[in-house]
């Protein structure tokens, strides 16, 4: 083996030691997504603490990603699509590393609700329907990712409308239910940012199926009609 084709097995091997880890981390931020809202579904509030908890380890999962992408840089200094992949882990992790807060905040904001006492909780059942969607949103992104399927990441992209769709449907119900009894008011405005957060998972699984379509083709396909449709 010649010291050539040796360095580029390495290369290929820690380029390889960079995906699998970010396949792991949104392994991850998909558990604390489904424990938060089990949360909220289930008044299991007793999980908070270790949702919380486990926000460090995607804090540290991103750390050391990031310590990763700038050794590959700085000691192979990729070109062409090794570049465009290097570049687009550090921009997908990122996005990961928002999930896992948004799931913190989904936990956090429902064990207030019980700490309310209420004892109704309303639309528990359509916020379960868009959470499963985001969720689903999140897998695709990171099964896109895994495969580099260009095909897939479009799908994931025009997805996020229905879940934006689903959220102002959601609001639009909350605040009703605020108008037609004004004790719940506190309860419901927790609950408005619990789909808020959910909302916003979604937006960052479509700029993770945006970063993979870069990745891909070397398209940079954020904010044209393309994401819009």
């Amino acid at each position: 083996m010649t010291e050539s084709t040796h360095q580029s097995k390495q290369f290929d091997e820690e380029l390889s030691g960079l995906r699998t880890h970010v396949l792991e981390m949104g392994g991850l931020v998909e558990s604390q997504i489904r424990s938060a809202i089990d949360v909220y579904v289930t008044s299991e509030t007793a999980i908070v603490k270790d949702i919380v908890e486990n926000d460090h380890r995607v804090n540290a999962y991103e750390k050391i990603i990031d310590d990763e992408t700038v050794h590959v840089v700085a000691r192979r200094q990729p070109t062409a699509s090794d570049l465009r992949l290097v570049m687009g882990i550090t921009k997908i992790v990122t996005d990961l590393e928002r999930i896992g807060d948004e799931a913190k905040k989904i936990a956090k904001g429902a064990r207030r609700v019980y700490e309310h006492g209420q004892l109704t909780l309303p639309r528990v059942t359509e916020i379960r329907h868009v959470a499963d969607e985001a969720v689903l949103m999140l897998r695709r992104g990171l099964d896109a990712f895994a495969r580099l399927d260009v095909q897939l990441a479009s799908e994931v992209i025009h997805a996020d409308a229905k879940v934006d769709t689903e959220f102002k449907a959601l609001v639009r119900q909350l605040i009703t239910y605020m108008m037609e009894d004004p004790r719940t008011i506190s309860t419901a405005i927790d609950i408005v940012w619990i789909c808020r957060s959910i909302e916003r998972i979604g937006d960052h699984a479509k700029n993770i199926a945006e970063h993979v379509i870069y990745i891909a083709e070397g398209r940079d396909v954020r904010h044209t009609k393309e994401t819009s449709a």
